[in-house]
């Protein structure tokens, strides 16, 4: 089958040249056999528009850079093929985070206020010895740290979520997701009193319309809406003054 052509609008702004007002513009090229966007991204770069703004680091899905609105829904370049497109395609920057120019945007600001507004770290009362053995664990608590460890800040979930476009300081399902990944962390001392005021709130497990976007448009398919709803009938059991009967760990 002949390859065919490609008709590719992209977002084009620089906010370092507010005088510029933004605008699409248009490239062609071939497609060519298992052609990805970040594929074509690099291919008009280098030949057509050196000047074209889009970020990328591992090429493999693993740094979540490349995320971008491809036709309508956030998705990662990298792991988008153009076969699975229209031959007329649309790109646009992640809503929500600071545009950097074109398809570049600052996820980075984004998560690092998300980490330390949910303290992303084990608060415990222990003093480090590095010359001890390392806490066992069993597999299943193992796994759930695992399955919430996965998520590769790529921004695609905050991005399509409609709380987050409306409310600046909503964690999202990626916050909701790390406060839940502490949760069940047996070595993390916090009190359910504790991470009620990290998260008991329309910022945090309470503020999600419940449209599930975030579970469409994650590209690590993580269980985000399962993990939203741990989070929350966990912070409601601590606001009606529910006392779990295995002391105050929430897990």
């Amino acid at each position: 089958m002949a390859d065919r052509e490609l008709t590719i609008e992209v977002f084009r702004f620089n906010p370092q040249k507010p005088e510029i007002q933004p605008y699409m513009q248009t490239y062609k090229l071939k497609e060519t056999m298992g052609m990805t966007i970040f594929i074509a991204l690099n291919q008009i770069r280098e030949e057509q528009d050196p000047s074209l703004m889009f970020d990328f680091v591992c090429r493999a899905a693993i740094c979540g850079s490349c995320a971008m609105i491809i036709n309508g829904r956030p998705r990662l370049a990298c792991k988008t093929l153009t076969n699975t497109l229209p031959n007329k395609i649309k790109l646009f920057p992640l809503p929500v985070f600071k545009l950097i120019g074109d398809l570049s945007v600052d996820t980075g600001t984004w998560f690092r206020h998300m980490s330390l507004k949910t303290e992303s770290w084990v608060h415990t009362s222990k003093t480090f010895d590095p010359k001890a053995q390392e806490d066992r664990m069993d597999n299943e608590t193992a796994n759930k740290i695992y399955e919430a460890e996965r998520c590769i800040e790529c921004g695609c979930c905050i991005a399509g979520c409609a709380t987050a476009n409306i409310r600046d300081e909503f964690l999202g399902a990626a916050g909701i997701n790390r406060v839940a990944r502490f949760m069940v962390d047996p070595r993390d001392e916090r009190t359910p009193a504790e991470y009620f005021e990290v998260v008991g709130s329309e910022e945090g497990a309470f503020g999600c319309m419940g449209l599930m976007a975030c579970d469409d448009n994650c590209p690590m398919e993580l269980p985000l809406q399962m993990q939203l709803a741990f989070v929350r009938r966990k912070i409601a059991a601590i606001g009606l003054g529910y006392k779990p009967k295995q002391g105050i760990k929430l897990a």
